[in-house]
């Protein structure tokens, strides 16, 4: 195999063995499962949607870590009040017996370890104009750089599409499986295409859909209103041979808890069956 090879075996006319390109945790880290929050299109709520699953887990007793790999448009910090943390570094003295640098999360209130871009700048509204190899290297530094402590279930948030940042994710981390977010308008089965079909490529199991903005409850007679038009989110989920784990309503509590920092005090039971497949993979 080249040396220069880049792992892309679908743009090469070469016969070679695929190659690892998993980067290696941080000697002083240890995560037993990572997965991945993905969807083909921005505005989803895969954010919303890797905190809650985050949260219950957490409430449910596992250690629950976020990489935000959402590098230019980071909102895990403020879902979590974080908004004005920073990461510090630390030395530690390695195997080899040199003293080498590393980062710490920034942790929750509730225990959550989280690494996000916006705890590494002067400003929350600091604006990262990087272009996309730089961006990758980030995503890669918070998973080799940072000590990640006994960690039994990572989340990353990625970015939506089907470019960089996500495929840095699935080339660079050993992700055990992931979870598409979609919406109920009709182009999602598209979108949702492209993140299943994306993952297959890359040899990564679907555990599940996730539908946010389902529907809106009326507060006086609890009839649920579909105002972006009926779901086709089961009949996706059949066509692909996957479950449906959670359909998430748009909901006023839970958009005020987010924006003011306090998403773990939320506990609607919306994501719980997909919390539960993730917590079986630690089983």
């Amino acid at each position: 195999m080249s040396e220069n090879c880049s792992g892309e075996c679908s743009e090469c006319s070469k016969s070679c063995e695929k190659r690892d390109l998993h980067e290696k945790l941080h000697e002083g880290s240890k995560v037993k499962k990572v997965i991945g929050i993905v969807s083909g299109k921005g505005g989803v709520g895969k954010s919303l949607v890797t905190s809650l699953l985050a949260c219950k887990i957490s409430r449910d007793g596992l250690k629950a870590a976020i990489l935000d790999a959402d590098i230019t448009g980071p909102s895990i910090p403020t879902a979590f009040g974080l908004g004005e943390e920073k990461a510090e570094s630390a030395t530690m003295t390695l195997k080899d017996g040199k003293a080498g640098q590393y980062i710490k999360p920034v942790k929750s209130k509730g225990g959550i370890q989280i690494m996000s871009m916006n705890f590494l700048l002067p400003e929350e509204t600091t604006p990262v104009i990087w272009r996309g190899p730089v961006i990758s290297g980030a995503v890669r530094q918070f998973w080799t750089d940072v000590v990640w402590e006994d960690v039994d279930c990572m989340f990353v948030d990625c970015p939506p599409g089907t470019g960089d940042v996500p495929l840095t994710v699935f080339q660079s981390i050993p992700v055990d499986g992931i979870i598409v977010v979609a919406s109920p308008q009709q182009l999602v089965r598209v979108i949702v295409e492209k993140a299943v079909n994306m993952a297959n490529m890359m040899n990564v199991p679907v555990l599940g859909l996730i539908e946010n903005m389902s529907y809106v409850k009326c507060p006086d007679c609890g009839r649920e209103m579909k105002i972006f038009g009926e779901s086709n989110i089961e009949g996706i989920a059949k066509d692909f041979n996957l479950k449906v784990l959670a359909r998430i309503p748009i909901e006023q509590k839970m958009s005020v808890t987010v924006d003011n920092g306090e998403i773990e005090i939320l506990d609607e039971g919306y994501i719980d069956e997909a919390a539960h497949a993730v917590e079986a993979l630690n089983a």
